[in-house]
């Protein structure tokens, strides 16, 4: 009985230990750009800008430390984009995210998802995924992205995010991010 259960461990202790995401798939295709950053940057960096005297760069890394990681995914191929929104989908009916808000400005949509946590205005995932850029310049190289699908999990304040929006020079829509659930 002893081995069994320790069999039994050594096979679901991986599991709980990483957790993979649907979109990891991504972070090796060739033809998809990608940035993760995990929990241990996330603390480095929150440890060395906690030296800051900037009152916008404390309120930053106060939504930094809940953070457990970040993953962004982009690609300018057709099929990958597809199969992105596909599998957002897919994420979104097992994941049950909440559909926080939507912008479409001619053929670019973006969408914001959340799941929800246990305190009032705080989610556990923020999800945005931005579709439909075809003619989308980007950078200095004249890359032309199709698709961007950007991943926040941990403990994040949606006042606190909308805070930040409000400092920053974007759209008024896009300020409706946070706090408006």
């Amino acid at each position: 009985m002893k081995k069994l259960a320790v069999v039994f461990l050594i096979a679901v202790l991986p599991s709980l230990g990483f957790s993979q995401s649907i979109f990891d798939k991504y972070e090796d295709m060739d033809n998809v750009g990608s940035v993760i950053v995990n929990k241990g940057m996330i603390d480095l960096v929150s440890k060395i800008g906690a030296m800051d005297d900037d009152e916008d760069a404390r309120e930053f890394l106060e939504i930094a430390q809940g953070l457990q990681g970040v993953k962004v995914f982009m690609t300018e191929d057709e099929s990958v984009s597809l199969d992105m929104s596909q599998t957002v989908k897919k994420y979104l009916k097992s994941a049950k995210l909440e559909e926080l808000m939507r912008v479409k400005d001619k053929d670019v949509n973006v969408k914001f998802y959340i799941k929800n946590g246990k305190k009032k205005d705080h989610v556990t995932e923020l999800l945005m995924f931005v579709s439909g850029m075809n003619n989308v310049e980007i950078g200095h190289n004249g890359r032309k992205l199709e698709t961007v699908l950007v991943s926040l999990t941990g403990d994040i304040d949606l006042n606190k995010i909308g805070s930040i929006t409000d400092k920053m020079d974007l759209p008024k829509d896009l300020n409706k991010a946070g706090g408006s659930r």
